[in-house]
């Protein structure tokens, strides 16, 4: 289906050494802000402790979250889960006090980290009864620092398993020169929406994380559809040269690329602007992740391709007993 359809190819390629010296330099940006800012972690990374909290009508999570803050309980997460009466609170080992200031071993850390949360629900519990006397903290717990490391790890596995895959199929389905370039784009993409929340010290949570994994292979399907295009174009426009047959398959998926992306962020920003806390960094990483994801599978990945001189003969296997007509 398209909503229109481009009669003269747009010469992407002639600007192809510009728009890459540009996603260059906003690469480098991002390992900048990575390697000097970090990332702002959540508790899920770092440790500290999670209460779950109950109401006797749906809570007020906007009143609940400033008395907590008042209180000076900063960097906190407060959302609903399960039911509109049920609150989740996330409180950063930082700003808890869970952590004792003379880290010990063995049974005596135990003790200590029990009397921790004890001694935070006690307090939090009297802030939030201040607030809606029928709160009632129904759960505390502690989740300690080496959990968040085990995360991370499991994290860096999954991308490392996801980019082998996806270079492993584009290598088999067309060609090892579309691997590596769809894989350098999607890495930057990746890396450019780090560099977003490295600089604005946004929360990196397992939301994030998870709509991080979700952009890798997002962005992988649009590159898909362009080197398909592009071997296509190699079996009927036999006459035409490389940067031209490259200009033609991304002019004839702009159509589908605006139909397919424009719903996608359709439904991210609703998730944006309606979701609330809880789906606010999940929705923005999914946003910055699609506009950059159409911008590297278009102006970084198929200028790639070219460079690394992908030719008719990697896509079409030639007829025997035919001459085959070379592609300039």
């Amino acid at each position: 289906m398209e909503f229109f359809k481009i009669r003269s190819d747009i010469p992407f390629m002639r600007h192809a050494l510009t728009f890459n010296v540009i996603s260059f330099a906003t690469f480098l940006l991002a390992v900048f802000f990575l390697a000097t800012k970090g990332l702002h972690y959540s508790i899920e990374f770092t440790g500290g402790t999670l209460l779950e909290v109950s109401y006797s009508q749906a809570a007020d999570i906007t009143r609940i979250r400033g008395a907590i803050e008042k209180a000076g309980f900063t960097d906190t997460t407060v959302q609903n889960y399960g039911s509109s009466r049920d609150v989740l609170i996330r409180v950063p080992p930082s700003r808890n006090g869970a952590e004792p200031s003379n880290p010990s071993t063995g049974s005596d850390k135990e003790a200590s980290d029990k009397a921790a949360q004890h001694s935070l629900s006690e307090r939090m519990s009297a802030i939030l009864k201040a607030e809606d006397p029928t709160a009632e903290v129904r759960r505390a717990e502690f989740v300690g620092p080496q959990v968040g490391a085990e995360l991370m790890w499991d994290a860096f596995l999954a991308l490392l398993i996801t980019s082998i895959g996806i270079v492993g199929y584009l290598a088999i389905r067309f060609e090892w020169k579309f691997g590596v370039a769809a894989i350098i784009a999607n890495l930057h993409d990746v890396v450019i929406i780090l560099g977003f929340f490295a600089f604005f010290q946004w929360e990196f949570s397992l939301p994030v994380l998870a709509a991080v994994l979700a952009v890798l292979g997002y962005s992988v399907n649009e590159s898909v559809v362009i080197a398909d295009r592009i071997r296509e174009n190699f079996r009927k426009m036999r006459r035409a040269t490389v940067t031209e047959i490259i200009d033609n398959a991304i002019t004839s998926t702009i159509s589908r690329t605006i139909i397919t992306h424009g719903s996608t962020q359709l439904m991210v920003c609703s998730m944006l602007i309606f979701g609330g806390q809880a789906l606010h960094y999940f929705a923005l990483a999914l946003t910055i992740g699609i506009c950059f994801g159409i911008y590297s599978s278009v102006l970084v990945m198929a200028p790639i391709v070219r460079w690394l001189r992908v030719k008719r003969e990697d896509l079409v296997k030639p007829v025997k007993g035919k001459k085959e007509e070379a592609v300039v």
